[in-house]
């Protein structure tokens, strides 16, 4: 169904050898499920252009080599030959949106490939059906979080019913009830006989699903692993690989100490509406500086919202307090800083060190290149930020905010496209903001982060806090039930 032989690929304009695929040889059977894994930056996001054909008929650069998809030659056909037989699905669902409601949305694969009009009715219910998209029917594109535009697409893609799937980081912006839910959708995907190629760092709900992995390093296929020989990997085995967790279950909560301050963030009588809708409201809650606090929640609990308020970017009713200094929108937004999900709306710069440097007047070279390393950013520093992996334009826009050095840093969805070992050093980042007096708030689904480094738990739902405790031993129990329900209900 799929094969790539002895292909090469370089971005134009790139500068690192190591950004682009070298010598790539790769065979995809009907009906297999294959995982692409492996390091940020290891080449799977590009990897998956060459199949789906937006290289090299949207991404510039010098390809050679042979790409067969379903016996369309990739490289020489049309893209829309390729999108005949493949869909895609995006790490960040925005780039493939067309309309403004998502029915329109939904539909339009369909449109573009002229089906009747009675068929797509009947593919929209079943959509609607299979991917639980009541509630998001005739909703504004616009105003959905990142989640539920996941889903969108998700939904999109099935309709026009491909032969061959390609997923970037598809769990990168789900919550733990849609990660199970596309779990659901891809076992039914691979039972009608498609053919599955997705990149992942987050492996553990694709367990009954997955064929094979292919593990690779530096834009090279360099492993590949069948289910059984990867869930026989050791802890330390896996670790060093950059892999993340296989299973939830067996997660514990790392041991630290943060010294903690007397200071407090206040937050009162919080409403936060649009028009008539209330989407937030919080009565009284308390935070120490010195924690590290993890707000969850459902797609549209209201996560985003709550962020938005204590960064000052939208208007909101009621009292946020630090210490004892009631904070306007004008000094939070002075005082804070977001790392936001949609990460490619705060990259402004032509280069990695311009980016980084962007909200600051003058700077320690020395201080900012060794963050950067410490980021795995330690690349040629004049790269395009527009030409990096997923998970490096994540880390682009966390260092311009550690430079930053403000006194709120919230980071929603920081580790959505990093793998392991970059976890681990975010985790070490949020560690070293604490101790240098930030309040710290990461908007999360992802379990691994929060029981590295988080000491708080901030639970929200339908706009209104259903828990905040500690990651005390009682609080280590509440979480790992919040996010092996969908499993253990099974």
């Amino acid at each position: 169904m799929i094969s790539l032989s002895r292909v090469n690929y370089k971005y134009k304009n790139s500068n690192d050898e190591k950004i682009g695929l070298n010598d790539i040889n790769l065979n995809v059977n009907k009906g297999e499920c294959v995982v692409i894994c492996g390091e940020s930056g290891c080449g799977k996001t590009t990897l998956t252009r060459v199949i789906n054909g937006l290289i090299p008929h949207f991404y510039e650069g010098e390809i050679s080599g042979r790409v067969l998809v379903a016996n369309h030659s990739v490289i020489d056909e049309p893209i829309e030959k390729t999108a005949e037989v493949v869909g895609s699905v995006f790490q960040n669902p925005a780039t493939q949106f067309f309309n403004i409601d998502t029915t329109s949305e939904l539909a339009f694969g369909c449109e573009n490939q002229n089906i009747p009009a009675n068929e797509i009715v009947k593919r929209l219910h079943e959509v609607i059906e299979n991917f639980e998209l009541e509630d998001l029917i005739d909703r504004n594109i616009f105003k959905l979080s990142g989640g539920e535009k996941q889903r969108i697409a998700c939904g999109s893609v099935y309709a026009t019913k491909p032969i061959v799937y390609v997923l970037d980081e598809p769990s990168s912006s789900l919550d733990t009830h849609s990660i199970h839910l596309l779990g659901k959708i891809l076992k039914k995907i691979k039972s009608l006989g498609c053919t599955i190629v997705i990149s992942e760092h987050r492996l553990y709900y694709l367990k009954d699903i997955a064929d094979r992995y292919i593990y690779m390093k530096q834009g090279r296929i360099v492993n590949s692993f069948s289910q059984k020989e990867l869930y026989n990997f050791n802890d330390e085995y896996r670790s060093e690989l950059g892999l993340r967790t296989l299973n939830l279950s067996d997660l514990f909560r790392k041991e630290t100490v943060i010294e903690k301050h007397q200071e407090q963030l206040i937050i009162s009588n919080l409403r936060c509406s649009i028009g008539k809708k209330r989407i937030l409201q919080i009565d009284h809650q308390m935070f120490n500086k010195g924690n590290i606090v993890a707000i969850i929640g459902c797609n549209g609990a209201g996560k985003s919202t709550f962020s938005k308020c204590l960064s000052g970017l939208i208007k909101f009713k009621g009292d946020i307090k630090i210490g004892n200094v009631k904070q306007k929108n004008s000094s939070l937004s002075k005082n804070s800083f977001v790392v936001m999900q949609d990460v490619n709306s705060q990259l402004f710069a032509e280069t990695i060190l311009d980016e980084v440097t962007l909200n600051i007047k003058e700077y320690d070279d020395i201080s900012v290149r060794s963050l950067l390393e410490h980021l795995g950013l330690d690349m040629d520093l004049e790269t395009h930020p527009m030409a990096l992996s997923g998970g490096q334009k994540q880390r682009v826009a966390i260092a311009s905010g550690m430079i930053a050095q403000k006194e709120i840093m919230i980071f929603d969805e920081p580790t959505s496209g990093l793998d392991y070992r970059s976890m681990k050093n975010m985790s070490a980042i949020m560690h070293d903001l604490v101790i240098k007096g930030s309040y710290v708030f990461i908007v999360t689904h992802d379990l691994e982060l929060i029981m590295e480094c988080c000491t708080h738990v901030l639970h929200l739902e339908n706009g209104q806090v259903m828990g905040n405790y500690d990651l005390d031993k009682e609080g280590h129990q509440k979480i790992i039930e919040y996010f092996d329900q969908y499993n253990k209900a099974e």
